[in-house]
């Protein structure tokens, strides 16, 4: 039998031996209604101990609120592990003063509260997201990065990097700069499904020529 991808409209992608989904792990596309969070097909997040359909977003990004000025966009194909943390920008505090005490947010029925920091946080397609990491305001990550497990991502990540440590470092790349430029080209990610799934094969084996034939 042909391989072929999920629904993509589907909330629990996973199917167990014993025919019964996985609810650990679901497409969050489809279970994230926030007017800040963009999270393009495909994209899944797996827990042991899942929310209420309509909680992964506060699960994953606690200080995002429907009033926060800032957006956490994710590309298509992502990968969340269980404790990976979306810190956004509007947990920020403004400390140019003599104090970094949020008084305005004491004062919501009187006062607009005040948001220092509006930084958007991107992450890119096809990217892998490790158990425990932190993804810090106005980071950007790019496509194809591996999150090490317990990373404190901040700043620019650049596509196909894997990066571990506190403050996140690049450890390596991927691939080599040729590469991910033909990569970047190519933007699997955006095929049809149909394609995607007749290009398994060279997606699992790293063989970018064979990904290369399948595009033309």
């Amino acid at each position: 039998m042909p391989f072929a991808l999920p629904d993509a409209g589907c909330v629990t992608p996973v199917i167990l031996p014993d025919g019964t989904p996985h609810a650990g792990t679901v497409f969050l596309k489809n279970v994230i209604d926030h007017p800040q969070i963009e999270v393009g097909e495909f994209t899944y997040a797996s827990v042991f101990d899942p929310p209420a359909p309509d909680g992964w977003a506060a699960m994953l990004a606690p200080y995002l609120f429907p009033m926060s000025k800032e957006r956490l966009v994710i590309g298509r194909f992502c990968q969340i592990a269980l404790g990976v943390r979306f810190i956004t920008a509007s947990a920020n505090h403004a400390f140019d003063g003599l104090t970094s005490f949020p008084f305005s947010t004491f004062a919501l029925q009187s006062e607009t509260p005040e948001q220092p920091d509006q930084r958007h946080t991107i992450v890119g397609h096809d990217v892998w997201i490790g158990y425990g990491a932190m993804i810090c305001p106005g980071a950007r990550i790019g496509n194809g990065v591996i999150v090490g497990a317990g990373a404190v991502v901040r700043g620019i990540v650049p596509d196909y990097a894997v990066v571990t440590g506190n403050p996140a470092q690049v450890a390596r790349m991927r691939f080599a700069p040729d590469q991910i430029a033909r990569l970047n080209h190519l933007a699997w990610w955006h095929w049809p499904v149909d394609r995607i799934a007749a290009a398994r094969p060279a997606l699992e084996a790293g063989d970018l020529d064979a990904l290369e034939a399948l595009a033309s």
